[in-house]
């Protein structure tokens, strides 16, 4: 967990932090920027450590969730995966592991993450979350089911592939859809390609420090 998300979360232990702005919140963990505190707070909501209000501003009212404190998984990278073109190659050597709340996963096995290299989903929505260059996807290995439309890890000729799964009838192929603000071709899959679907992305994670065992 960030240092920043440790002080929020100590701060929110010893005082009601739901009538706070985030200047006095900042002022009082030591941290000048609002925005970076703001930050921060949603991280803490969206990994399940803190509750919020969201018929008005959605951290306005932030409470520490002490008696449902989840559980934490640990999720190992297996290297990096293209948001571009297919180049980076897919290995399975585990460079750390990234840290984050069940309430988040909704299970603790059969998950991996990747990290994002590239621009072409970064106007795709994970749960909300698009996906940058530098973000790690959580990937879960065992839900085979893929269906069309759907955010998947393909392995095309032993490179890793973030892309939106299209199922092409006329033609019997799949497409492998970029969403980006700039232009890419989709890539074309048929029974002649050396391609497999390893996962389904589940989860965006942006800001996390990584693990290293």
């Amino acid at each position: 967990m960030h240092q920043i998300q440790e002080k929020l979360l100590k701060l929110a232990q010893e005082k009601d932090i739901s009538t706070l702005g985030y200047r006095r919140i900042g002022r009082l963990i030591g941290v000048g920027h609002p925005q970076t505190v703001k930050y921060h707070l949603s991280q803490l909501y969206k990994n399940g450590y803190l509750t919020a209000n969201k018929t008005s501003n959605i951290f306005r009212e932030l409470k520490h969730v002490s008696e449902t404190q989840p559980k934490i998984v640990e999720i190992p990278i297996l290297g990096a995966a293209n948001c571009g073109q297919a180049t980076i190659f897919a290995d399975e050597k585990i460079e750390g592991y990234i840290r984050v709340s069940t309430t988040l996963t909704h299970k603790t096995r059969g998950l991996y993450a990747l990290r994002a290299e590239g621009d072409s989903m970064n106007m795709a929505s994970i749960s909300g979350t698009n996906i940058d260059d530098g973000d790690y996807v959580i990937v879960d290995y065992i839900d085979r089911n893929y269906k069309d439309g759907e955010y998947v890890v393909a392995i095309i000729d032993g490179c890793a592939n973030i892309k939106r799964l299209k199922a092409l009838k006329d033609t019997n192929q799949i497409a492998l859809m970029s969403e980006s603000k700039q232009r890419y071709d989709p890539i074309y899959i048929d029974s002649s390609d050396n391609f497999i679907i390893t996962g389904k992305v589940k989860n965006v994670i942006k800001g996390l420090e990584i693990q290293q065992h």
